[in-house]
């Protein structure tokens, strides 16, 4: 089974996206192994966050998306041996897994990244409101500091909300717009 160990290491957040084809008539059992899975993760340094998207009716593909905030991180994860007997405890419910993985924007946006142009005027209505909202509330107070300062200050204070808190939850709320009609080459072999 291969892991990303072999792939270049970033020291930006990485997001890593299983599709695994269940067993027919195994569903219940797999959503409880999935949890599990989904806890281990979360007992190690650099864990972000995980979730499981369903599939469509018929289609028994389910997407497993897992974060941590360095590519170090994932590895520490993905070679523990706490996950391959994780693994290994699942062998009868999985008949097929993929995996990609992605870093920086690419991350929000799962396995397909949408066109960059869609990128960036999502990333422009996240930061336009939620700017002029801290400048409508801070803007007196920021005032007062010579323009480095205020940029600076600006800068610091709302990327770690936009990264982590909306441009994430805008990407999921208009995924629909944003996912291109096929998907994004490059998947790793699964792991």
């Amino acid at each position: 089974m291969a892991t990303p160990a072999s792939m270049l290491q970033r020291n930006e957040p990485v997001t890593l996206l299983v599709t695994r084809r269940i067993a027919p008539g195994r569903y219940a059992d797999f959503l409880l192994w999935i949890r599990r899975g989904e806890q281990l993760a979360g007992t190690f340094h650099g864990y972000l966050g995980s979730g499981v998207l369903s599939p469509p009716p018929g289609n028994p593909d389910y997407q497993i998306v897992f974060r941590f905030d360095s590519e170090a991180s994932l590895v520490r994860w993905a070679d523990s041996n706490e996950r391959l007997r994780w693994l290994e405890d699942g062998a009868g419910l999985v008949f097929e897994s993929r995996a990609s993985q992605a870093s920086g924007l690419e991350g929000w946006f799962g396995n397909a990244a949408p066109p960059r142009w869609k990128q960036a005027i999502l990333t422009w209505l996240v930061f336009f409101p939620v700017s002029l909202l801290f400048t409508g509330i801070l803007g007196d107070q920021l005032n007062t500091l010579p323009l480095f300062w205020r940029v600076f200050t600006t800068t610091i204070l709302l990327t770690p909300i936009m990264v982590c808190i909306f441009i994430p939850l805008a990407s999921r709320l208009m995924r629909g717009w944003l996912q291109p009609r096929r998907p994004a080459a490059g998947a790793h072999k699964a792991f």
